[in-house]
């Protein structure tokens, strides 16, 4: 059949023959009209009001039973039915929405809650009822449009006019045929804020404040464009080394949801905890149990991996402009366009109000005139109804002069904003005789005085628009702006190391002679715990190299003499080897990094002539170089048989490079003599002082230079201290840190607080006395009122402490070195003022360790390391 109707063929075709519609035009034509009905009518918001139209219509619904009071919401749904042709699970499930988001209704009743996901009561259990901001805000009749409804019997509003960005206050969500919207929600307080910088010409600037709390990173919001995102995180608290609390949500999750994710990533083993419990009610509380052993910074990194605290969304901010087409714009269009439209609603708004005035003065002169002057008195001998008008028309026209008319000469008739109409002279013979008699020229002189001052105010607003949109949103702000406060943070978030913080949810196991390595190999040589995302390392006998990723049971070559879980880009593990040359015969010393390789590639370590094997094998996490003793063959004709080599000698290069000669001699063993220290310096160690990482790029507060064995001083608000080994996985609320720093044998805390007890200021300064790590340690006395007002590290601290005598605030600088020697870290210290401090303030400048830089310097042979005792990790020992 042909794609177009078929035409009557013949002079003699009937006209009345019916035309032919085939199924690939009907599909073209409703296809095309139910994509249009549900972008234009069910699932994209207009910019005009930024409501859907099941919204609007329950807010006019809401509007048209307002007296007040609540209203059963069972009974708001069917009212919004006569304006809605759709279900009432529809109309209800928006009424809810609406209702959570506590701006445009006032919901009374069990309506659920957002935090835990539980669905609010049936509608005939709840009520609800229109706040006062949504009825000074978006409804006024004489300002509305009207349309019939879809059955012609009453009449609703196209749009109505809201004078304020509610699609950004509430956002919006909906998929319609080919396209969604997705609009974050605003901040109130600043919509208003933002909105009048447009108004004075300013640029503005707005972010997405949730109701859940929660942080964003909006680096690539992109103002709500498509293509831009955001990332939202939840509030995560570390409570101590035992438990972590989720204390808020991102946007989008519940509680359960959240902790499905949760229990999903325990599941497939990428975090380890031991239980989970939910403590919401007013406000979120989601307490989780860690189990033995594991890090609370590691858990809350990988909780941001592999949950859903955090989010990565999408925004889309589609709206509807004229009623006729989506269109894709960006929050600052739609704030800048709402924003001028509300000027332009309130231009309209004064411009009725002052017709309205208008009016009432117009009448009102008429009526002065028609009662003081007695012209009532004129009519009483009309024969009809016409004359009593013309009378009428003829006394009033002795005292006013309407625009049109020419002032004569001496004319000292009042000028009327109009001319008189005969709807005026009639309204004047309904002026009943009570009135008449009881007629005040001395209260109706007062009441047009006071319209004619609202009249000008009117016609000065007018004049002055721009002053009076600014005005408006000033009301807004101070009359609904309470307890609108923003609840989302701003934040920048570093990507987590999904295989740093994957929890060591495997084992790995080795069989050293067959070559195989794997989780599956129970029954072998147990290496270490790992997680399914790591890769591993092996090194065989005859100097191969390779990096694969964990699996089950994988075959990577015979005589495995070195297995180890392999970091991408770690530039600290050094590997110290010797080899035997199989072309030269020489036995060669190297030390080299693996950085960087291609998974399940053998490399090898050595030139790669036929007979070449490892001598010996060491793998160091932290660059250290060890002493080697070198037992040569007996029947070798070197003078010196048994000599040592210190690998600090060589230089670290690429895994690729030949090497030193260490002897040209048969080597019978090569073992390890002693110990050594790292030759790659110390390490220089920062803290972002934004989101408390430790990081090796510069960025933030310097902590100093970290060697082998080097610890980290932690001063906390609370009153406590704690020694730490470097863990660059560790993460610190620099909000809550006085001082974070390497720590020095012979450094002094000094410290100002408060004792709760004894109800006075003391100064303390002592040393480091324990030497256990990871534990907190209180320096101050525990009463509940003792407070921690400074501690520094510096040498010669300098302190401004202010107190109060009386009603004045008095100043006080202080030498602490000068006012307490040093003693035990347990003691009170000395009084330094009776009562409590307002404020204390460190005057020196921010103290930094210094940086010791550790030289590489070449060791002379047979050299015993300066410091022994440091072990630089696996080592693999092979004889000949």
């Amino acid at each position: 059949m042909s794609d177009k109707a078929q035409e009557p063929q013949g002079e003699h075709a009937s006209d009345n023959e019916e035309q032919i519609t085939t199924l690939k035009g009907m599909y073209e034509d409703y296809f095309l009209d139910y994509a249009s009905y549900v972008i234009l009518e069910r699932a994209v918001p207009t910019i005009e009001d930024g409501l859907k139209p099941v919204q609007r219509r329950i807010l006019h619904a809401l509007n048209e039973m307002h007296d007040g009071r609540y209203h059963k919401v069972a009974n708001v749904i069917g009212q919004t039915m006569q304006y809605h042709p759709h279900g009432d699970a529809a109309i209800g499930d928006a009424l809810v929405n609406m209702g959570q988001k506590d701006l445009m209704i006032d919901p009374q009743g069990n309506w659920g809650n957002t935090l835990t996901g539980d669905s609010a009561a049936a509608s005939r259990y709840i009520e609800a009822r229109l706040t006062k901001f949504a009825t000074e805000v978006i409804f006024n009749p004489q300002t509305t449009e009207w349309q019939v409804s879809y059955d012609g019997r009453k009449k609703e509003p196209v749009n109505l006019p809201a004078k304020f960005p509610l699609v950004l206050a509430q956002g919006a969500e909906g998929i319609a045929v080919g396209l969604s919207t997705k609009i974050m929600p605003h901040n109130f307080i600043e919509l208003c804020k933002e909105s009048i910088k447009i108004l004075q010409g300013k640029k503005p600037k707005i972010y997405p404040d949730f109701p859940t709390g929660g942080s964003i990173d909006v680096s690539d919001y992109q103002w709500g464009k498509r293509g831009g995102k955001i990332k939202i995180r939840a509030k995560i608290e570390k409570i101590d080394n035992h438990f972590v609390a989720i204390r808020e949500l991102p946007y989008g999750m519940t509680t359960s949801s959240l902790i499905d994710s949760i229990l999903k990533a325990v599941d497939k083993g990428k975090i380890r905890i031991k239980k989970v419990q939910d403590n919401t009610a007013a406000e979120v509380e989601i307490l989780i149990e860690l189990a033995s052993g594991i890090s609370p910074d590691v858990t809350i990194d990988a909780l941001y991996a592999f949950t859903n605290c955090e989010l990565s969304v999408s925004p889309n901010a589609c709206v509807i402009i004229g009623g006729d087409k989506p269109h894709f714009i960006s929050v600052l269009d739609i704030l800048e366009h709402t924003t001028h439209q509300t000027k332009a609603l309130l231009k309209m708004e004064l411009l009725i109000k002052q017709k309205e005035l208008e009016e009432k003065l117009h009448f009102a002169s008429l009526e002065k005139i028609f009662i003081q002057e007695r012209i009532y008195r004129d009519i009483e001998e009309a024969e009809d109804f016409p004359e009593v008008i013309d009378i009428i028309r003829a006394g009033l026209e002795k005292y006013f002069r309407e625009p049109l008319d020419k002032p004569k000469a001496g004319d000292k008739r009042i000028l009327l904003l109009r001319a008189i109409s005969e709807e005026d002279i009639v309204r004047l013979t309904e002026i009943r005789i009570k009135r008449i008699s009881k007629y005040n020229k001395f209260k109706a002189d007062e009441r047009m005085a006071a319209l004619e001052e609202e009249l000008r105010q009117v016609k000065h607003d007018l004049e002055h628009l721009t002053e009076y949109a600014i005005a408006w949103y000033e009301m807004l702000l101070s009359k609904y702006g309470k307890g609108r406060e923003r609840k989302t943070t701003f934040d920048s978030f570093e990507k987590v190391k999904v295989a740093i913080v994957a929890a060591n949810n495997a084992k790995l196991y080795v069989d050293r002679k067959e070559g195989f390595v794997g989780t599956g190999l129970k029954k072998e040589e147990f290496v270490k715990e790992c997680s399914d995302l790591d890769d591993i390392i092996v090194v065989l006998k005859d100097g191969t190299m390779m990096v694969t990723r964990v699996d089950d049971k994988t075959f990577v070559g015979k005589n495995i003499i070195h297995v180890d879980v392999w970091r991408k880009g770690d530039e600290r593990t050094t590997y110290n080897m010797i080899y035997l040359d199989g072309k030269t015969g020489r036995a060669m010393g190297k030390r080299f990094n693996v950085k960087a390789i291609t998974r399940d590639r053998a490399y090898q370590l050595h030139k790669g002539a036929k007979g070449s094997k490892l001598l010996y094998f060491s793998a160091n996490p932290n660059g250290e170089a060890e002493i080697v003793n070198i037992l040569l063959s007996p029947a070798s004709k070197a003078r010196v048989k048994d000599f040592d080599f210190d690998f600090a000698e060589l230089a670290i290069k690429g895994r690729a490079s030949g090497g030193n000669i260490v002897t040209r001699y048969p080597v019978r063993k090569v073992t390890m003599k002693e110990a050594g220290k790292s030759t790659l310096g110390a390490l220089k160690v920062w803290m972002d002082e934004v989101s408390g990482r430790l990081n090796l790029e510069e960025r933030g507060l310097l902590l100093g230079g970290f060697d082998t064995g080097d610890k980290l001083l932690v001063l906390n608000y609370d009153g406590t201290y704690e020694l730490e080994e470097l863990d660059m996985t560790r993460r610190y609320d620099p909000k809550q840190v006085f001082y974070i720093g390497k720590y020095y044998d012979d450094m002094i805390v000094s410290a100002v607080y408060y004792e709760g007890e004894r109800g006075y200021t003391l100064v303390k300064r002592f040393e480091i006395e324990t030497s256990a790590t990871g534990q907190k340690f209180n320096f101050i006395t525990d009463h509940r009122q003792s407070k921690l007002y400074l501690a520094t590290v510096h040498p010669k601290p300098e302190a401004e402490i202010s107190f109060r005598v009386k009603r004045e605030t008095q100043k006080k600088i202080v030498q602490l070195a000068d006012f307490i020697d040093v003693k035990g870290w347990k003691s009170l210290g000395n009084k330094l003022h009776d009562g409590k401090l307002t404020a204390v303030k460190e005057l020196n400048e921010a103290y930094v360790p210094p940086v010791e830089e550790a030289e590489v310097k070449a060791a002379p042979k047979k050299r015993p390391m300066d410091t022994p005792g440091i072990k630089p990790g696996d080592t693999i020992e092979l004889e000949f």
